[in-house]
């Protein structure tokens, strides 16, 4: 075989070329798309903080080989870590992710944009540090709203759940774009590494679903986001790309993987999705079941009110959107924290019981309590056919659910609806403070309040920020 490469002739899939014109060239000239990235920026490092308080999180971080060290190395915020930009990537984004508390986009195919974050800022980090390309947090914000809009603009129309592959295939197809970007690559380099990104074997969403539930979906888009920078790599040192990697026949990734279709849009690439992101403000919970755990919540008080408790309850009944019921109306045995946080029934379930829902109620010793079970057991759900196209509908955007209970003496409770979370762009004014809030929470997890004071004065300057060089900013979250 020649050691000599040739160069293909063929053109590159047009869906590529787009999301490669896209990511080199477009301007980003919407202030709400730079204003909404600062707050993800600030909300999602926050999460990867929170992420840290959690061992099964934590013994996965730090050099993929114990006692490897990297000088110049990328920072992995709230820790002391230095490690090489792909392996960088892997903690920044399986920490961010863990706790399945950071933002989401909801379409036909649904996922967490900010997961792409792991390796933007991975790969802003190292430039930095190595003297190839100083970059500023204004760059970090750019490429932030590029993954979103990739991966966002390609979920819109096109389900890969439904023909059983998991999201993070557009984290890694979104992060090798832009990652391409910030290091400078040629169009033609671009090109190769993004068709790279759809010719690996994509990753199943086996450990999403029963029986399999597990620990990996809180990893997995860490692995996806550091793929892409290891792709971008590859492309960067000369290696080839394939050009039909989607539209080839018998071999191409819509034959192979996706039913024999071609990807549909709804729009072309701008800054829509950033826009019109989803917060998870209020609760660590797949994001289908916000709008029903708000509701459980509202339900809990009245019957504290009334004097009532979930040991009267004879049915609940959750009225909801076919994507809810799809992905997490879930009967039978929770076996980990990874299998109930994708369970609507134990996700409402908590609140009216206890009137809270945070990320240590999916640990062993609060699933013990036996009247989640018990209440779990009476709750259903059903699908309102208006609930699901006012989720599809691009000027709505809802995740509505409504909830009614039932008692055993007969008491009938008012329907409580909630259509919009307090993370949708419909309630910014009501969530942004309370994000901020979230965010200074998980600061004091981790860094006494010397440290916490200066990061809040830093980075609460959105001017300021904007400036500021990424080595500055990463230098913040070294744990001391």
């Amino acid at each position: 075989m020649s050691s000599n490469e040739v160069k293909s002739s063929q053109p590159f899939d047009q869906e590529i070329v787009d999301i490669v014109e896209y990511a080199l060239n477009f301007e980003i000239k919407s202030d709400l798309a730079y204003e909404t990235a600062y707050n993800c920026l600030l909300d999602t490092l926050g999460c990867g903080l929170e992420a840290l308080e959690y061992p099964a999180c934590t013994k996965l971080l730090g050099p993929l080989v114990p006692g490897i060290t990297v000088t110049n190395g990328v920072r992995v915020p709230g820790t002391a870590y230095e490690l090489d930009v792909v392996q960088g990537a892997f903690n920044i984004g399986a920490a961010i992710r863990w706790l399945d508390f950071n933002d989401t986009w909801l379409a036909a195919e649904w996922g967490h944009p900010s997961d792409n974050l792991g390796g933007i800022l991975a790969t802003a980090d190292w430039l930095s540090r190595s003297g190839a390309k100083p970059l500023v947090m204004r760059d970090v914000l750019t490429a932030m709203i590029k993954a979103h809009e990739i991966q966002g603009c390609i979920a819109l129309e096109n389900s890969f759940n439904k023909v059983g592959l998991d999201h993070v295939l557009l984290v890694k197809v979104a992060t090798t774009a832009v990652v391409c970007q910030l290091m400078g690559l040629t169009r033609e380099e671009t090109l190769n590494a993004v068709s790279l990104a759809w010719v690996d074997g994509q990753s199943l969403r086996t450990y999403r679903h029963f029986p399999n539930a597990g620990s990996r979906k809180s990893w997995a888009a860490g692995d996806a986001t550091s793929r892409g920078v290891r792709l971008a790599l590859l492309a960067r040192a000369g290696e080839m790309g394939y050009p039909s990697v989607l539209s080839a026949k018998t071999w191409g990734f819509y034959d192979v993987s996706f039913n024999g279709k071609a990807f549909e849009f709804q729009r072309p690439y701008g800054s829509y999705v950033m826009e019109n992101i989803l917060f998870k403000i209020s609760f660590p919970a797949e994001f289908h079941s916000q709008t029903a755990c708000e509701a459980a919540l509202t339900l809990h008080g009245w019957m504290v009110k009334n004097g009532m408790n979930s040991d009267q309850i004879k049915k609940v009944t959750i009225r909801t959107h076919e994507a809810c019921i799809r992905i997490i109306d879930k009967k039978g045995p929770l076996n980990n924290p990874a299998d109930r946080d994708h369970c609507i029934q134990y996700m409402v379930a908590v609140p009216m019981i206890f009137g809270r829902l945070t990320a240590k109620d999916y640990e062993d010793d609060v699933a013990a309590d036996p009247r989640i079970d018990e209440l779990r057991g009476k709750i259903t759900c059903v699908e309102d056919p208006q609930f699901t196209l006012d989720y599809h509908d691009p000027e709505k955007r809802s995740i509505a659910n409504a909830i009614s209970i039932e008692f055993a003496d007969g008491t009938v409770v008012d329907e409580v609806i909630v259509e919009y979370p307090i993370g949708h762009r419909r309630r910014r004014a009501e969530g942004i403070p309370l994000l901020i809030e979230k965010y200074r929470k998980n600061l004091a997890r981790i860094f006494d309040q010397t440290q916490q004071s200066n990061i809040l004065a830093k980075t609460l300057d959105f001017e300021g920020l904007f400036k500021m060089p990424v080595e500055e900013f990463q230098q913040l979250f070294v744990k001391n």
